[in-house]
């Protein structure tokens, strides 16, 4: 149990093992269940769902985009300076929420990105942006993005009563909008303009900037998001607190050990390698296509997340990825079309189900006080490694062909998952059941 939430009442205390269990399980009767869809929530929820729309595109259209004037080794460029700015500037992200509130960060780091997309849209109208407009634009970007990223995984128990209904809801909306965003990059760049594509992107950033200035949080919420510049701690303070609460938990730093080793050779150089050899194989259009149906395997794995809360939410998350791995597989085997989507899908929804078992006891195993900064921690772990995957995705072409690299891929994660099962720290972190669900 967090910090954040009341200890049980009298009644709650005096429950029978069996109903305990069953609760646990998540086959409580769903009376006592709080409403979801109160405004704070919607709004929260409108927001991400809508900047994750946009986002979406972003991959299709770099690949595609930038892809035809830049090639494999542009677009892992263009990546990777994306992803390495924000794990460089993630932690501080992770101190300024909680010093000035996440909401406020969030919002400031959606209207920096209307500009950043704003001004690539006019790029690419007007010609063939240069490449050290991308890279610039990336970069901003991705300092965006470590501003935002932080204070919305600390947003989901202030907005939220049961967080794990909330991860799973966010996460099939997050697929919706995977599933939608690639097809209709694809086809806004086959109709129109990769401009296009740009412009709709930084159109999200606007509508996600007004949501999240709307929400209002319950007063103690509120109150507590200044503790820090209250406390007129130092900044590097605040980072070695963090610091102290993220190595306290062997079961959070071990995982994102494992994540940093799937950064670099699953996660990284997955998109700018499949991307070529589908799009070679069998057209651009089929690359959109396999994107937009490793977002129905994300719904799939989003509402299995919605229906079962397992006792060790780790461990079946472990068991779930362990199909991920059907996806660099069936790539690197220059599968069919319906072997394809297939792999895709079992690959989305293996990491839906992952994602949210890993949010929840994130969120529910961290102190409120110090959540945006573990979480800023996590965050910069976890993906520093797709960062030098991307950039070494072109490179390690001189060494082996895409196949090949491929396959490393597909047997990396199997390893990957053998070690999340024999660290018992991971294997046996138990769910915490919140008081609402109780």
């Amino acid at each position: 149990m967090t910090s954040s939430q009341t200890p049980p009442r009298k009644q709650h205390q005096k429950q029978q093992p069996e109903q305990q269990r069953k609760q646990a399980c998540g086959s409580g009767p769903a009376a006592v269940r709080p409403p979801l869809w109160d405004r704070p929530f919607t709004l929260f929820f409108a927001a991400r769902t809508v900047s994750q729309f946009g986002d979406a595109m972003m991959p299709v259209a770099a690949a595609l985009a930038v892809g035809a004037v830049y090639g494999i080794s542009g677009v892992g460029l263009v990546l990777g300076t994306w992803t390495g700015t924000f794990v460089v500037l993630v932690l501080f992200g992770g101190v300024l929420a909680d010093r000035f509130g996440a909401r406020r960060m969030m919002v400031g780091a959606d209207l920096v990105r209307v500009v950043t997309q704003g001004v690539l849209a006019v790029a690419f109208f007007t010609g063939t942006p240069p490449f050290w407009l991308l890279v610039s634009m990336a970069a901003v970007g991705g300092a965006a993005v470590a501003m935002f990223l932080p204070g919305m995984n600390g947003m989901v128990p202030l907005v939220a009563r049961e967080p794990q209904r909330a991860n799973a809801t966010l996460k099939v909306a997050d697929a919706l909008a995977h599933l939608l965003g690639p097809a209709v990059a694809g086809l806004l760049i086959a109709l129109t303009h990769a401009g296009t594509v740009y412009a709709v992107d930084a159109g999200t950033f606007v509508l996600s900037a007004l949501c999240l200035a709307f929400i209002r949080l319950a007063p103690g919420a509120a109150n507590s998001v200044n503790s820090l510049a209250e406390k007129g701690s130092s900044l590097r303070g605040d980072l070695r607190q963090g610091w102290r609460e993220f190595r306290a938990r062997t079961w959070m730093w071990a995982v994102i050990l494992i994540w940093m080793v799937y950064g670099v050779l699953v996660f990284g150089p997955l998109v700018p390698l499949s991307s070529a050899l589908v799009g070679a194989r069998l057209g651009p259009d089929t690359y959109g296509l396999a994107v937009s149906f490793l977002g129905v395997g994300t719904v799939v794995g989003g509402l299995l997340a919605l229906r079962v809360r397992p006792v060790r939410p780790l461990a079946a998350g472990a068991g779930a990825m362990a199909l991920y791995t059907v996806l660099p597989l069936c790539v690197a085997l220059d599968a069919g079309l319906p072997v394809l989507l297939t792999g895709h899908v079992l690959g989305g929804g293996a990491m839906a189900f992952w994602s949210v078992m890993w949010a929840t006891s994130v969120q529910t195993h961290t102190p409120a006080a110090v959540l945006n900064r573990v979480s800023a921690y996590e965050l910069a772990g976890s993906v520093s490694g797709i960062a030098i995957g991307q950039i070494l995705a072109g490179p390690a072409l001189a060494l082996a062909a895409p196949e090949r690299l491929l396959l490393v891929s597909a047997g990396v994660c199997l390893m990957g998952c053998a070690a999340l099962f024999a660290i018992p720290a991971i294997r046996g972190l138990r769910r915490v059941v919140s008081v609402e669900s109780a």
